[in-house]
Parts: C-alpha cells; structure tokens; sequence
C-alpha cells in the first residue's frame, strides 16, 4: 500500500512539475472526503521502496528476502544500491506531519471506521448490510445490497423478494419484484398470471470467487497522466463493494458499464428471453486467495425456498482459486482432485435440498492461466507508464516476494512452475467434468462446460483486439470488462445449442410487457 501510494505521489510530482508537498495536496484534493491518509513528505530523489522502508511501513522479516518493485538505485561505494540507500534515508529526507496514522491501520481513520466494520459484516455473511426485514435481499445497491441480489421492491415485508412464484397472480401488490402486478381491466385477468403462467421463469445464482464477484481497481487511480477528481469520484462505492463491480459482471450484470467495454450477462440475456425473470439474479461470490468451500457460507448466503419460489440456473465457476494462493510452496496448497470432489459434492447436496425442483446447475472448468504471464510479463503496468520503470514482471515478482501474489503458480517467470499450475487446474477441471457426467441429482440436472478464454481470445481478435486487454490492468490476474462481455456471449450460444431446457423458452408477451411499463412510466 506505502509503495502504491507513494509511487503515484512522486509521479505526480514529475508530471506537474511540483513539490512532493504539493503533489500530496493534489492527490488529497482529487479523492473524495476528507481522507487524509498520507502524512509523510518525502524527498523526490527516493524511490518508492527506499520511502517505505525508511518510514518503516514496509520491513524485511529476519530470513526473509528485502522486497522491492522498482530497480534498486545505483550502487554506491561498496554497498549494494537498495541497501546502501535504505541505510542514507534518514530523518533529513522526511517532514513528518503530525496527521500520519500509518497504513497497517486505515481503519483507524474516523471517516473509515464505520465503513471498515459494515464490510468486515458483509465479507463475513455474504449478506446484504441494510434488509430490514431479513430475506437476504435489500434497497440499498452496495454492501451486498442489490448490485449483488436482486433490488427489494418491500424492505419492510419478509414474503416479498424477487424470485418467489407470485402470491395470488399478484392482484393486489408485487410479491416477486418483477414489476408485473394488478389486474388487467379488459379481461379481469391478473397481469401475472396473463404473461407469466407457464412462462418457465427461473434465477440466474452464481457460486463464484473474486473473477464472478468483478474485481477491478480503476487504472486511473494510478495513472497520473489521466488522474483529476473525476478519477476517484467512484471511490466510496468501489471500497464499499470490496473492489467487485458485481452490477457489470459476466453471469449477474444488469447496469451499464462504466469501467469499460460494456455489459452482457446471463442475467440479461434471461431477461430478455423472458421479461417475468426481472431481478431474480444472486451473486454469491468471495474475494479470496484461498480455496473457498462454498458448501460452508451457502447455508446461509443463498436466498431460495424450495417450496416458494422459482427454479434456479446455478453457475458453479470458482475458476482460479483452487489452484492460485501466494504461499512460497504454492503447489503443497492447492486443492487436490480428492479434496475438490468432496468440496463439490457438499456444495451440491446442500443445494439439492434448497433448489426448487427443474433447477439447473452449470459448473465451469478452471482457466488455464498461463495466459496471463505470456501476454503481459513484458508490457508496463499503469504505475510503470509514465517512465517505462515498471513491468508486470516486476509486479509479480513484488508481490511473490511479499507472499501476498493472487497466484504465485501462474505469475512468475518459471515456466516449470506454470505448467504444473495449469496441469493441476486440468485435473480439477476433470473432476468437474466426471460429476456432471455421471453423478445424478432429485431436483436440478447437472452440466460442465471449459472456462471459454481460447474462444473469447479468438473473437476478441476477430474485433481488432489484442489479448492483454483481457486481463484487468492493475492487478494483472482477474478478467477484464471486456473478457467478461464476450463470455457471455460464448456461454448463451453453447447452451443454446448443447442444453435448450436450462434457458427456458421465449415469452411471447414479452413486448406486451413492456408496452404497459412504457405507458405507465416504469422501468
């Protein structure tokens, strides 16, 4: 965090040709609030690494190696340049002001406080912060609110949520949130019952890690050439969505992009192919270097009555996470063929006793995730535009060495290391593949597809792309808006073709349905 910080301060300094003071005060002026996080001024001549560790925010741990992003400084005398500069960064170098708190304990700050406990809640639970009636679904759209589930059209009322079968035809008021409610007065027909009976309606759930959950940092947080007040102005809502754009992602998107490319989802395309599927979207997905046993926060994370509500297409996509951790032995802790099996089939038993019968389960094979070290080790990270000082590469090998990597199987520049990681990922994926095949279910059908990216790659070069723009620029790892738009599109025509039934037939009203919304003002 000190050397991100500090490397954005400096260039900010070079590029507008100002003091490192005023660089700080440029930087507090363009994040929202009063979020006075940096309290050290640091003389231009030190690298970011050399700030760090002399303000002792960053510390070498006996035995361990001294880790650093930029090259280290030229060497002076006898002594090797990073150390020799570590030991000259002394308290001349510093203006220390007296509003510095340290960044081991952002949550100290006043302004933060509060924000930091809502969302050690929703990491915890999975569950939406403000539902005051208690049925998992929310009016507010961050904290696990309904950028992650389905928007509450009643926060007050525990019987209405999207995704139930509708409460008497809907006459008097919208139980399922789908905006199709009251009676029709030329027939006396409910308008739910009119356009929905026998429509097939169901949910789209994804079981997901930080790639279906959307993790994303804007580029322009750190990219001093393009940085203003505009570029943080989504700061409150990034942090309070823990860095996941859930409303724009691959499975559960349903509002426009504003990170780039643009927004298809499987959620919309359900939508579209019937308009009574409105809201009924659950993204259940986790920030984690670690595997996620999702068996263990479904039972009380996921939102569905068997006896109540519509069937569900469940995607079942933890594409990274059994295979990526950032321990130095990083093979000794990836999941095992015995130990994803188990995982899965607790997963999937849990859910056989919550799905409403015709439910329909999707799980995804791993990505094979060499593609990230052949297609970006050697271009520049946005903190390494500006001077041509920092590459991917040298990212990785940062975070490698701070034990903190998303994946030190796949970024790192031995390719022994990466083959084996991506082998690993095959075997897990074939487990996937033999449940579908031959394990059977009483109230949903099981299917398997290959994470798409060899396919997503080749469309994205059909359009006049490149496959860097696949990858999310900051943190190197997760899929890009782009790559989760072209997704879609690669799933909808597979299952279209290979399994029919999962989609649910085209509703016919569906034009008469929003024929009504547009005349009387709705969305």
């Amino acid at each position: 965090g000190c050397v991100l910080v500090v490397s954005v301060i400096e260039q900010l300094a070079q590029w507008h040709n100002s003091t490192v003071k005023a660089a700080v005060e440029r930087l507090c002026n363009y994040i929202p609030g009063k979020y006075q996080v940096m309290g050290h001024i640091i003389a231009r001549e030190m690298n970011a690494d050399v700030v760090c560790h002399s303000l002792k925010l960053c510390k070498q741990d006996p035995g361990q190696p001294l880790c650093h992003l930029y090259r280290p400084p030229k060497r002076k005398k006898d002594s090797p340049g990073l150390f020799y500069a570590l030991s000259h960064a002394g308290p001349k170098h510093q203006i220390i002001s007296k509003s510095f708190m340290g960044f081991s304990s952002i949550c100290t700050f006043p302004l933060l406080a509060n924000l930091c406990e809502k969302i050690k809640y929703v990491i915890r639970n999975k569950l939406p912060f403000e539902d005051f009636d208690g049925d998992k679904f929310s009016t507010f759209p961050t904290l696990r609110g309904y950028h992650w589930r389905g928007r509450d059209c009643n926060d007050k009322n525990t019987t209405v949520y999207p995704g139930r079968r509708p409460d008497n035809w809907d006459v008097k008021s919208d139980s399922n949130c789908n905006g199709i409610w009251g009676v029709d007065p030329k027939d006396g027909i409910p308008y739910e019952e009119k356009f929905c009976k026998g429509a097939d309606s169901q949910g789209v759930v994804l079981l997901g890690d930080s790639a279906g959950a959307h993790f994303h940092i804007p580029p322009e947080w750190m990219t001093v050439t393009q940085m203003s007040t505009k570029s943080f102005a989504n700061l409150p809502m990034a942090f309070s969505d823990e860095l996941d754009w859930p409303q724009f992602s691959e499975i559960t998107g349903f509002l426009n992009s504003t990170i780039g490319g643009w927004t298809d989802s499987l959620y919309l395309r359900l939508r579209r192919r019937n308009r009574c599927n409105h809201r009924d979207l659950q993204n259940i997905s986790q920030n984690a270097y670690f595997h996620i046993n999702i068996a263990a926060y479904l039972s009380f994370s996921l939102a569905r009555n068997q006896l109540l509500d519509n069937p569900a297409i469940v995607i079942y996509a933890t594409i990274g996470n059994d295979v990526c951790n950032g321990n130095r032995d990083t093979l000794a802790h990836m999941t095992t063929p015995k130990e994803m099996l188990s995982n899965v089939m607790q997963a999937l038993r849990y859910l056989d006793s919550r799905l409403p019968n015709g439910s329909h389960v999707i799980l995804t094979g791993l990505v094979d995730g060499r593609f990230l070290w052949d297609n970006l080790h050697d271009r520049y990270h946005p903190l390494g535009q500006l001077n041509r000082d920092v590459t991917y590469s040298q990212i990785y090998s940062f975070l490698d060495c701070l034990q903190v990597s998303p994946c030190s199987g796949w970024l790192t520049p031995n390719e022994t290391l990466r083959n084996l990681t991506s082998e690993r990922a095959l075997q897990l994926s074939n487990v996937l593949k033999e449940i579908a095949r031959s394990e059977k279910f009483s109230n949903f059908d099981v299917f398997y597809m290959d994470f798409p990216l060899r396919q997503t790659a080749e469309e994205w070069r059909k359009m006049g792309g490149e496959p860097w723009q696949l990858i999310e620029p900051v943190d190197g790892f997760h899929p890009s808006q782009i790559a989760a738009a072209l997704g879609t599109s690669i799933t909808w025509q597979k299952a279209l073709h290979e399994w029919p039934q999962v989609l649910g037939k085209e509703n016919p009203f569906n034009d008469q349905i929003e024929a009504i919304f547009k005349d009387q003002g709705g969305h």
